[in-house]
């Protein structure tokens, strides 16, 4: 039995929780600067020839589950000893505090008072009618009062007593719904086109919602920096019989359902062009990360011209196209409805480019438990703040005087400074000798 009790105590120490907090800071900082989520070929050749801090390479990163840390055993592990720390604090300290805090005390004997951290003895004519002024003034001011014959009583601000348990509640209920979220929580990541749409399927594997993109358009500064994307996504849900219009954009996402629908990025799809007499062409897009960043292209076939094969690159979805041989020459440059491209005697007409709208698409069981322990942690938090006073009086009619004495487990320097007021409360109605 006494092993159990070390260790609930070992567990509930105030040590143990920073440490975990400690630990929990440093894993997330390290969440922060390690990708997170990523292939595992990426991790090998990233940390292959620069490790990461010069120490661990990509197969050490690995075994120690740093590719996905918020969901490793460790961090979970962590999670559930500092979840069952914060449980057996509250359930030691906090919950036995609040039922003392919540339980009326009364002194009968005036040294019990004089051992207060703030007490005194006042001598009156009439102790009966002090005491009963006492108690009427302290009830103007708010406290609640509990009398007897010839002693009270009093207390104001006990709601601050509750505030601890309340944190330690909210930190749990968060802690739960992280956890929740880690293990059971999905997302889906895809580019789609105008007119494309994306199917939820249920475990049943049955199609329940898709999302259509309806347009797509980015805003850019004077400068041609993109500022903000957003999408036009027409909602099919099978239990409701009209489709549901709605906007997102980039810290703008959709709530629907217990699903969060986010504006993630964006990309180019495919060029529209002609090549002389041909038909249209519709030709897909490849990202060029060696020409640069944000550099999409594609290649022509080979024209049988004196310039071989052609690349068409492009960094926005108004242009402009640049054209360049294989040699790596400029030999033209154009826009949607613009002068073609003339090679020789062809000519490359652009005739439109298509984006492509990135969404994510996440869904979180826990996010509920999340935000309903964040809001009781802060509602604790603030209720931490009010301290919590406490007031006892006692009079004595044979040797005509007034015991007063009270505590408070804050701000004792302010109680004091407001403890001659009661004093003064009794002196102007002429019952201080």
């Amino acid at each position: 039995m006494k092993i159990i009790w070390k260790a609930l105590n070992f567990l509930s120490s105030l040590k143990v929780a920073i440490f975990l907090l400690f630990i929990i800071a440093i894993s997330s900082a390290i969440g922060t600067a390690i990708p997170q989520g990523e292939n595992v070929e990426l991790y090998l050749r990233r940390y292959l020839e620069r490790p990461w801090l010069g120490i661990l390479n990509g197969e050490v990163l690995l075994r120690l589950q740093f590719d996905h840390i918020y969901t490793s055993f460790w961090f979970l592990a962590l999670l559930f000893w500092l979840g069952l720390a914060l449980i057996i604090c509250s359930w030691k300290r906090q919950w036995p505090a609040l039922k003392s805090a919540i339980t009326w005390v009364y002194y009968e004997k005036p040294k019990q008072i004089l051992r207060l951290a703030i007490s005194e003895e006042v001598s009156t004519s009439n102790p009966s009618n002090a005491i009963r002024e006492l108690a009427n003034y302290l009830t103007t001011k708010g406290w609640q009062i509990k009398q007897k014959e010839y002693s009270f009583s009093a207390r104001k601000g006990v709601i601050g007593r509750f505030g601890p348990p309340l944190v330690h509640l909210g930190l749990i209920l968060l802690m739960i719904g992280s956890t929740l979220g880690a293990i059971q929580g999905e997302k889906v990541e895809s580019f789609i086109s105008k007119g494309r749409s994306i199917d939820l399927i249920s475990p049943n594997k049955q199609n329940r919602l898709s999302f259509e993109l309806q347009d797509f358009y980015i805003e850019r500064s004077p400068n041609g920096q993109p500022e903000q994307f957003t999408s036009s996504l027409k909602l099919i849900d099978q239990s409701e019989p009209n489709p549901i219009y709605k906007e997102i954009s980039v810290n703008h996402p959709l709530r629907y359902n217990g699903l969060t629908i986010y504006q993630a990025d964006w990309a180019l799809s495919s060029i529209t062009i002609t090549i002389g007499q041909s038909p249209k062409l519709q030709l897909p897009l490849t990202l060029l990360p060696e020409l640069g960043e944000q550099v999409w292209g594609v290649v022509l076939p080979e024209m049988k011209q004196d310039e071989g094969r052609i690349l068409l690159t492009l960094t926005s979805e108004d242009g402009p196209v640049k054209a360049f041989n294989e040699k790596g020459r400029l030999i033209g440059i154009t826009r949607a409805k613009a002068k073609p491209i003339k090679i020789n005697n062809l000519e490359i007409n652009l005739i439109d480019i298509s984006p492509n709208s990135g969404i994510l698409i996440k869904y979180d069981p826990g996010v509920p438990l999340v935000y309903i322990g964040f809001a009781i942690a802060l509602i604790g938090s603030l209720a931490s703040i009010i301290s919590t006073k406490l007031l006892w009086a006692i009079s004595k009619e044979e040797i005509q005087s007034l015991y007063i004495g009270g505590l408070s487990n804050r701000d004792l320097s302010g109680f004091s400074k407001e403890f001659p007021t009661f004093i003064q409360a009794i002196s102007k109605k002429d019952l201080i000798s």
